[in-house]
């Protein structure tokens, strides 16, 4: 008699667990994208609370891991006219804010080269009392 065949498994099952590229020090109080985990930023590199998303509030920060850019584009923001590209996670690709590019009024230049993420895609993690 034949030995029973070998069941595979699914596609999905097969793939090794998801990685990210940076990895943020437990030490530290992190955010994390509330979808899949991922760090996006230290506490450390919050500029701001006080900023409104697309979608409602957003933090300021001066830098973040983990993100993709896409192109930029201008928009008419709350603040006046800017050219931002929306960010996305790396890991789950789901949008999270926008970088700001260029800001074309001079008391808005602090912004330029920062990262707005909504509230409702971040995780506080790690040291959070």
């Amino acid at each position: 008699m034949p030995p029973p065949a070998r069941r595979r498994l699914p596609a999905a099952a097969r793939l090794p667990p998801r990685t990210f590229r940076s990895y943020l020090p437990r030490s530290h109080r992190t955010y994390s994208c509330v979808h899949c985990r991922a760090h996006l930023a230290r506490h450390e590199e919050l500029i701001s609370k006080s900023f409104q998303g697309s979608h409602g509030r957003a933090y300021l920060f001066n830098s973040v891991v983990n993100v993709g850019c896409g192109p930029a584009e201008q928009r008419l923001l709350l603040t006046g006219l800017h050219s931002v590209a929306d960010i996305f996670c790396q890991s789950c690709k789901t949008t999270l804010g926008w970088k700001y590019e260029q800001a074309f009024e001079s008391s808005q230049k602090y912004k330029e080269g920062k990262f707005i993420i909504e509230m409702s895609h971040m995780v506080k993690e790690n040291g959070w009392d």
